[in-house]
C-alpha cells in the first residue's frame, strides 16, 4: 500500500501532465493539485487507504459546504484513479437540488448598472467595459482573452475551453465601443483587456478590481465577482427566450442541469404567485 510520504513532487508533476493531456483547463488543473496537496498533508506519513479517505471526507464536512466537499472529493478520486487505487475512492455527498437562489448572492440589474456607473465615475474605463463585456455576452472570465481586436471586427470570438470550441457573438454596440477603446489605448492586436505589461487580465486581477467598486456602488461584496455577471446574463436571456437548451449552448455547458443553476431566482416571484392564487379561505 502506498504511504502518503512516498507521494512526492514527482507524482504531482506527472499527475499535472496527465490532467493537461486530458485537456483540462488550467484553472481546473491548479484546483485539483491544490485539493490533492491538502489531502496528502492531512495523511502525513500514514498509509493511503480508503479508511483514511473516509475520515478526510468527514473532516471536510466540518469546514465546507457539501458542494465544495464534492468538488474536493472529485479531485481526490481522480488522483486515486490515476494512482491505480480505485478501491480507495469514496462516494460524493448526495445533495438535493436547490430550486431557488440565495438572495444574498443574486446580482440584480440595478446593482449591475451601479457597478458600471461607479467604474465610470472613478474613470476606470477598462473595468466598466470589462464588466459590460462579460454581462452582455455571458463569456467566462477565463475566456476574456478571446475577445481580441480581430474578434471585434468579426463580431464574434472563437473560444477554446475544456477541449471544446464555441462561438461567442459580440453585440454591435459592444464592438463599436471596444474598438474606440482600443484606438484610445493604442491596442492594435491581441486581447482587448490587458495589464500594463500587455498580458491578458487574469481572474485574480479582475476579482480584485471589481471588489474595489462595492462600497461606492453600494452593492454587497457577496454579490460582486466575475462569474455572477455570467449568471445575470443567463437569467436575463432565459426571461426573454425561455429556451434552456439554447442557453446551455451559448454558455458552453455540457449539461442542462448546470444551466438550470444559472437561471435560478430567489423565490420572490414564486411567493408572489402563491399569494395571487388565493387558495386560503376562512379563519386559519
Amino acid at each position: 500500500m502506498i504511504q502518503a510520504k512516498t507521494v512526492n513532487q514527482q507524482y504531482l508533476t506527472d499527475y499535472e501532465v496527465h490532467l493537461y493531456q486530458e485537456e483540462r483547463s488550467q484553472n481546473t488543473v491548479q484546483k485539483y493539485l491544490r485539493d490533492v496537496r491538502k489531502f496528502l498533508e492531512f495523511l502525513d506519513d500514514r498509509e493511503l487507504i480508503k479508511a483514511e479517505v473516509l475520515v478526510y471526507k468527514e473532516n471536510l464536512l466540518l469546514d465546507y459546504a457539501p458542494s465544495s466537499v464534492n468538488s474536493m472529493l472529485a479531485a481526490i478520486n481522480g488522483f486515486l484513479e490515476w494512482l491505480a487505487l480505485p478501491l480507495c475512492k469514496v462516494k460524493p455527498l448526495k445533495i438535493q437540488r436547490t430550486i431557488f437562489a440565495r438572495p444574498e448572492k443574486e446580482l440584480s440589474q440595478k446593482e449591475y448598472e451601479r457597478l458600471v456607473q461607479t467604474a465610470e465615475q472613478q474613470q476606470n474605463r477598462k473595468l466598466s467595459l470589462l464588466i459590460q463585456a462579460i454581462c452582455a455576452t455571458g463569456i467566462r472570465v477565463s475566456e476574456l482573452q478571446y475577445i481580441t481586436v480581430s474578434a471585434l471586427h468579426a463580431g464574434r470570438a472563437t473560444v477554446r475551453c475544456k477541449g471544446k470550441n464555441r462561438i461567442v457573438f459580440l453585440p454591435k454596440e459592444l464592438c463599436k465601443t471596444l474598438k474606440s477603446y482600443c484606438k484610445e489605448m493604442g491596442i492594435c492586436q491581441g486581447a482587448v483587456f490587458v495589464t500594463k505589461s500587455g498580458n491578458p487580465l487574469d481572474r485574480s486581477n479582475i476579482w480584485k478590481m471589481m471588489k474595489q467598486l462595492c462600497a461606492d456602488a453600494k452593492v454587497a461584496h457577496s454579490k460582486v465577482f466575475p462569474h455572477n455577471l455570467r449568471h445575470l446574463f443567463a437569467r436575463t436571456y432565459y426571461k426573454i427566450e425561455k429556451d434552456i437548451s439554447r442557453l446551455a449552448d451559448i454558455l458552453g455547458h455540457s449539461s442542462i442541469n448546470t444551466t438550470r443553476i444559472y437561471t435560478m431566482e430567489t423565490g420572490t416571484k414564486h411567493m408572489q404567485q402563491l399569494e395571487r392564487m388565493k387558495l386560503l379561505y376562512g379563519n386559519l
